[in-house]
């Protein structure tokens, strides 16, 4: 069958199931999640030797190591994806909910109720608990899912994505409620981008290339979720006994992610104490640190940094470190550089940090923390779709309610417009 054909079926497949699921109870949703989320565990062997396949030809394909850490699942991380399944099982279902009800002309009442969008199609790269977390969260809010995994993750999300759909097709959902485009051709990704018919949004989760692809083909609605070139400003009136530790999960932690620190910008009175100290550790931990020339000059360690460095997303242990005059002018190089995601400002200034959390145009703003907390699952919602950086529709970690509409119900008794 060609591809054209696969994805068509796929899709005629998936507008079904999503009516179905528009109409489902909240325990025949919750049933499937929890099948599901068993499910992972009971194939947890199956899953890491697929995975296994997808380490090895990246190696074999020259994958840098931090793609390779974020393809990598083991025992730990199949669990997490079981219990972030059993996580937005426990959510409050959206479908359905009024979210208010007046009385309009000629005695109508007039109601806004929280509806699912309907076929949502994800293209993502190289993460494959995406797979199970776009699932789970689709099928939630009573959406169908078509999944467009990297080819790098292939093996692996075939292993979930077949596992996930035959587990709630046991819960007595229709197939085609989680489907995943299984060829490698970019022509699919393309297609998937122009199925008008019955794909209702996209939803992008992957770096520029794909967020330009998408710009440049898709006639879909999509929901745009962001790179992450993401600043910590050091203010001067940081306190360096807490920032240090701050500053170093938001860059060591997990580097391969979009809310990991890529610029830190110091603050000219406090970097002849802050910047040796915190370079030092950052070093230690085999962080690459690319400065200005006031940075090279305190640390010569140090590589001076270009332009490019200030607007790049670097997924890997590199940070970018500049020293600044004033909190305005590191809020200027935040608006200039910056790709909305998240942004944070280390002080024990009080007008400071609300002239930062007022000032600083980004889905999410920090006071005193690490920009490594936007995560759909710390912010309560059991899991993410995506961190959209764009303010339409939704803004920040996508969860269920992200994932949802409404319209407008009305009841009449006779009344005619005159």
């Amino acid at each position: 069958m060609e591809i054209k054909d696969t994805l068509l079926e796929m899709g005629r497949a998936a507008r079904c199931a999503a009516r179905f699921l528009a109409t489902a109870t909240g325990d025949q949703k919750n049933r499937a999640l929890f099948l599901m989320a068993q499910a992972l565990r009971d194939h947890k062997k199956e899953i890491l030797l697929a995975n296994h396949k997808d380490i090895e030809a990246g190696r074999e394909a020259g994958l840098t190591s931090a793609l390779i850490e974020r393809l990598t699942l083991n025992e730990k991380r199949v669990e997490a994806m079981a219990l972030g399944l059993e996580e937005i099982a426990a959510l409050r279902d959206p479908v359905g909910e009024v979210l208010g009800m007046w009385t309009a002309e000629k005695g109508l009442r007039v109601g806004r109720v929280r509806v699912p969008l309907g076929v949502i199609g994800i293209i993502y790269e190289s993460r494959p608990n995406v797979t199970a977390d776009a699932a789970g969260l689709c099928l939630k809010a009573g959406n169908a899912v078509i999944l467009r995994g990297g080819k790098e993750a292939l093996h692996s999300n075939i292993a979930i994505a077949s596992i996930l759909s035959q587990a709630a097709f046991s819960a007595g959902i229709p197939q085609g409620v989680i489907s995943l485009i299984e060829s490698p051709d970019r022509q699919a990704t393309t297609m998937l981008m122009k199925m008008n018919e019955y794909v209702d949004v996209l939803i992008p989760r992957g770096g520029k290339g794909l967020k330009l692809a998408v710009l440049e083909n898709a006639t879909v609605p999509f929901i745009m979720t962001g790179m992450g070139n993401c600043h910590i400003f050091v203010d001067e009136t940081a306190n360096i006994e807490k920032a240090i530790p701050i500053v170093v999960n938001a860059k060591v932690q997990r580097p391969s992610v979009c809310n990991a620190m890529e610029t830190m910008l110091v603050h000219k009175k406090i970097a002849p104490l802050f910047i040796p100290q915190a370079l030092t550790v950052l070093r230690e931990q085999g962080v690459e640190i690319r400065g200005d020339k006031a940075v090279c000059r305190l640390y010569s360690q140090a590589v001076p940094a270009t332009e490019k460095d200030w607007s790049t997303e670097y997924l890997d242990l590199i940070l970018a470190v500049k020293i600044v005059d004033n909190i305005e002018e590191a809020m200027n190089h935040i608006a200039n550089y910056g790709t909305g995601h998240s942004e944070a400002i280390l002080t024990e200034s009080y007008t400071n940090a609300q002239a930062f959390l007022n000032g600083i145009d980004a889905a999410a703003v920090y006071v005193n923390a690490s920009t490594r907390f936007t995560d759909g699952g710390v912010f309560g919602f059991g899991a993410e779709m995506g961190i959209s950086t764009q303010k339409l529709h939704a803004r920040g970690p996508m969860g269920v309610e992200q994932l949802t509409s409404t319209k407008f119900i009305i009841y009449g008794n006779g009344q005619v417009r005159e």
